[in-house]
């Protein structure tokens, strides 16, 4: 029971750490994806979407909503653990909590927690953020939240993963900038991957962030492109895959001993 209440004070404590860090450069975490989602529903909303017309039935604009929310979570989710876990690591203080008695697995549950935390929290300021634009429906508020909180909790251990292997913050962008934006893009935020000729609609399914958002938008507008259950049993898949390697790394002390 003692060994018990010490973890979970290590717990509390990374997600407490992480949450402050979080508010006290609140100006690059929060104030960003507000501002690019008030960008994104002027031009693509209402410039492009009022020449577009309609996306699957509903109106563009409200057909790119869920999509730019769950864009907001996944990149979010994975930029609190990367940046996070890496500061930790460069500031050694890494190597402090290991030789601790708190185990491989509250610190990944840790930084994984706070990950999802601030995914939720831009997902929310994101979706206030759209009703001040179009108004939702919701076809499945279980659905939702699911597909949520998988996202966020399997981006946040991807980028844990990326800064146990980072060596300078110059290697924690590579990642977001040349894998996690273009698959997020091509991911079907502003389109169906339905209008794609066959090839390229073959090609977007092994995209991994096509079923996320098709999850998402699904809970919303009750619209699917593809089968809802076998995204989820894709996410869970990621999810149990991801953080077996995440604990590996930190078990192991793999790029994170001197």
């Amino acid at each position: 029971m003692k060994k018990l209440k010490q973890q979970a004070v290590a717990y509390r404590t990374i997600i407490a750490i992480e949450i402050k860090r979080i508010f006290r450069i609140w100006p690059q975490t929060l104030l960003p994806p507000a501002i690019t989602t008030i960008l994104y529903f002027i031009i693509f909303g209402h410039v492009i979407g009022s020449r577009v017309g309609q996306m699957n039935g509903f109106p563009y604009i409200q057909y790119i909503a869920p999509g730019l929310m769950m864009m907001n979570i996944i990149t979010s989710a994975y930029a609190s653990t990367v940046s996070g876990f890496f500061g930790a690591k460069f500031q050694r203080s890494i190597e402090e909590i290991l030789v601790s008695s708190c185990a491989s697995s509250t610190i990944l549950l840790g930084y994984m927690s706070a990950g999802v935390m601030r995914g939720l929290l831009i997902g929310g300021i994101v979706l206030g953020i759209s009703l001040c634009f179009v108004s939702l429906p919701l076809h499945s508020t279980s659905v939702i939240l699911a597909a949520t909180f998988f996202s966020a909790c399997i981006f946040s251990l991807a980028g844990i993963i990326n800064a146990v292997f980072a060596k300078s913050f110059d290697d924690i962008s590579i990642i977001p900038t040349f894998v996690l934006t273009p698959l997020t893009y091509l991911g079907g935020v502003f389109y169906s991957i339905a209008l794609l000729p066959p090839v390229w609609r073959y090609l977007s399914l092994i995209n991994p962030i096509v079923y996320l958002i098709d999850n998402f938008r699904f809970g919303f507008l009750g619209i699917s492109s593809g089968h809802v259950l076998f995204s989820f049993l894709l996410m869970l898949v990621f999810l149990f895959l991801l953080t077996a390697i995440a604990y590996f790394l930190i078990k192991k002390g793999i790029g994170l001993r001197a």
